[in-house]
C-alpha cells in the first residue's frame, strides 16, 4: 500500500484565503465589481482572525457564487494561471514546500484538498509538484459560464468521502498516511488518516489537538517561488521544474536539517 500526504490549502500551504488571494487578477479582468471586492476583503478578514466554521464557510461559498454567475470558466482558469506567480509567490510558507518536498523524497503521494474552487487549487497543485487535487466544483451551463450553484462542495464530509475515493483508485493507505490542516472543520479528514497534523490551528482545531495529544506544527515563513521557477517557464511544465528545485534545495540543506518530526517510515 502506498503512504499519501493530504494539505489543506488556505493558511496552511498558503498564508491567506485563496480566493482573497486572486481578488486583483480577477478584478483587472473585469470579472470582480467593487461590491464583490469588498466582500471578498471582509471574508478573508472574518476567515483569518475568527476562523471557518461550517456556517461561516457556507455563507461565504454562497456569496461567492452569487457573485460569479455568468462568469466563463475558461476565462477564469486563464487568469489564475497568467497571475499564478505575481499571487501566491510571497504568500506560499516555506515550511509547507519543505514538508511537500520531504513527503515526496519518501515516496509518498501528495495531495491538495481544499474547498476552494478547481480554478485555483489545481493550478497550484501543479506548480507544488503535488500528484493531484480534491477541490470545489461550480455548476456550469451550455456555454461553460457558471450557473451561480455548487456542482460539488469539497468541505467536511464531501472531502472525506473524496479522499476516500482518491484512497481506493490508487491504493493509498490511509492508516500510515498524513493530513496537514488549519481548521477544525477539517476534523473528519484529520481523523481519516494515521498521522494528523495541525498546521497553524484556529483556537477549535487547538483545543482538539491539545486533548488528543497532536503534534502541531507553525508555519510562518513566506517563500518567493520565482527565485525557484522562473515565471516565463509554461505553465505545463512549471510543475515539474518546481518540484526538481524544491527538491534540489532541500537535499542540498540536508545536511543541515533534522528529519521533520512528522514524517517517518
Amino acid at each position: 500500500m502506498v503512504k499519501a500526504a493530504f494539505f489543506d490549502l488556505d493558511k496552511t500551504v498558503i498564508a491567506k484565503a485563496s480566493l482573497a488571494a486572486f481578488w486583483r487578477p480577477l478584478r483587472r479582468g473585469g470579472l470582480l465589481t467593487r461590491r464583490l471586492v469588498a466582500r471578498a476583503i471582509v471574508a478573508h478578514l472574518i476567515y483569518l482572525y475568527l476562523g471557518a466554521d461550517e456556517g461561516r464557510m457556507s455563507r461565504i461559498k454562497d456569496g461567492v457564487l452569487a457573485g460569479t454567475k455568468g462568469w466563463n470558466r475558461d476565462e477564469v482558469h486563464q487568469i489564475v494561471r497568467d497571475a499564478l506567480f505575481e499571487t501566491v509567490e510571497p504568500i506560499i510558507y516555506s515550511e509547507a514546500l519543505e514538508l511537500i518536498s520531504e513527503h515526496r523524497s519518501l515516496g509518498h503521494r501528495v495531495y491538495l484538498v481544499s474547498a476552494s474552487p478547481e480554478e485555483l487549487v489545481e493550478p497550484l497543485a501543479e506548480v507544488l509538484g503535488a500528484d493531484g487535487a480534491v477541490a470545489s466544483r461550480a455548476e456550469l451551463d451550455a456555454d461553460g459560464c457558471y450557473t451561480g450553484q455548487m456542482a460539488f462542495y469539497a468541505s467536511g464530509a464531501n472531502k472525506v468521502a473524496a479522499i476516500k475515493e482518491l484512497a481506493g483508485r490508487h491504493g493509498l493507505d490511509l492508516s500510515e498516511s498524513w493530513a496537514y490542516s488549519d481548521s477544525a472543520t477539517d476534523l473528519g479528514m484529520l481523523q481519516l488518516v494515521g498521522h494528523p497534523v495541525p498546521v497553524n490551528p484556529d483556537r477549535a482545531l487547538a483545543r482538539i489537538a491539545r486533548e488528543r495529544e497532536w503534534e502541531v506544527r507553525e508555519f510562518t515563513k513566506p517563500v518567493r517561488l520565482r527565485n525557484r521557477v522562473s515565471p516565463r517557464v509554461p505553465l505545463a511544465t512549471a510543475g515539474l521544474a518546481a518540484a526538481a528545485a524544491v527538491l534540489a534545495w532541500r537535499w542540498g540543506r540536508r545536511a543541515h536539517l533534522r528529519p521533520a518530526t512528522g514524517v517517518r517510515i
